[in-house]
């Protein structure tokens, strides 16, 4: 593990030397301000997750590591590991989940934990108010984990909890999501250092996610999207501005699909958009990925992801999703691996013993180091 040594000096040097406190627009205002708030009520070393970026290059190195080192551990077989015995998390679940659900629920269960699923009885904020059903849920549970439309919801559970809250995805961003991509990019690749990733589609909050990571790792982010479907240009602007990466917004797609790693693509019309379908169908027509549009990369090493649920025939064909580039799978499986080290970073909960790690699996922990891509390796 010397190169994880190694990497760690070389991330304090450089992080001494940058500032953290550059970060993405919000839609509030005092993004910030509620920063320290939602805070104030958690123990000592247990953090939120709300947005990729509220982590610095030096957390996200080693949430990266840990998803890694604890994946490596349950694929031994391993049944030791089991960090959350005896705790409890609570899930809100506004918006309907496959992925999410089953992630957090199993991996918490292989941890050790148990995790309790809670629909609309809830009401959040209709039933009854955000900041009670927080402090309700905080008093029974060692953690909380969300998923909402309206991102001011998360950042109200978050205030008032003091316990950690992980946002499981809003409208705003899906930050738990773009942490198992990176992983399965680290797989596949190695690093992100110095990769390209194409987003394919409108965007969302898939897209405001990846924009938050490049603020704090080095990557080429470009969303390829119709004229008036792109990210806001002040939060590319922030990125290019104040991030390790860069980021751009195309119309060409297949010039923006050119030297790329990485094509990634989502649904047309995002839960609460549905009613726009047949109009964005006819938008978004010439911007679906197709077996054409992964050979325009110029790369055979290109790996396709989609965050599904996809609609096969309309943002990517079958046969793409099929084809030996995809890595669809393998990514929503590291959906549970990487929301596994989320949940043990934001409890600070105790980490694998390392003579579990075989050799093979090691240097995936090494991998795994280089995602911010400050490694002089």
């Amino acid at each position: 593990m010397s190169g994880l040594l190694r990497l760690s000096l070389v991330l304090v040097c450089v992080w001494a030397s940058r500032s953290a406190a550059s970060r993405l627009a919000s839609p509030r205002g005092a993004r910030a301000g509620l920063r320290v708030a939602r805070m104030s009520l958690l123990g000592d070393k247990q953090r939120h997750f709300l947005h990729v970026d509220d982590l610095s290059p030096l957390d996200l190195n080693h949430l990266m590591t840990l998803a890694a080192e604890i994946k490596a551990h349950l694929k031994t077989g391993a049944t030791s590991y089991r960090p959350f015995h005896g705790k409890t998390m609570s899930m809100i679940f506004a918006k309907p989940s496959t992925r999410t659900r089953v992630s957090f629920e199993t991996g918490l269960s292989l941890l050790g934990g148990h995790a309790l699923c809670l629909g609309e009885e809830v009401g959040l904020g209709t039933r009854e108010a955000v900041k009670d059903v927080s402090r309700v849920l905080a008093s029974m549970n060692d953690m909380i984990m969300a998923r909402l439309f309206s991102h001011d919801d998360i950042i109200e559970l978050a205030k008032y909890s003091k316990v950690p809250v992980i946002n499981g995805l809003t409208d705003f961003n899906h930050p738990c999501q773009i942490i198992g991509d990176a992983l399965t990019v680290i797989e596949e690749f190695g690093s992100m250092r110095g990769r390209k990733v194409v987003y394919v589609g409108d965007g969302n909050n898939i897209v405001q996610s990846w924009l938050e990571l490049a603020m704090i790792c080095e990557y080429e982010f470009v969303c390829a999207c119709p004229p008036g479907y792109g990210p806001s240009p002040e939060q590319v602007a922030k990125v290019n501005k104040g991030g390790l990466g860069k980021a751009s917004v195309s119309h060409d797609v297949v010039n923006a699909v050119s030297g790329a790693d990485v094509i990634y693509s989502d649904v047309w019309a995002s839960m609460g958009k549905k009613e726009q379908l047949q109009e964005r169908i006819k938008v978004f027509q010439g911007f679906g990925v197709t077996m054409d549009l992964m050979r325009a990369t110029g790369k055979s090493s290109t790996i396709f992801l989609h965050c599904l649920p996809a609609e096969r025939g309309r943002e990517v064909t079958d046969e793409v999703m099929e084809c030996a580039q995809s890595r669809c799978f393998q990514q929503a499986e590291n959906r549970m691996h990487a929301q596994n080290a989320i949940m043990v970073m934001c409890t600070d909960m105790d980490h694998p013993s390392s003579p579990t790690i075989g050799t093979q699996h090691a240097r995936l922990i090494d991998d795994a180091a280089r995602i911010v891509g400050l490694s002089q390796d």
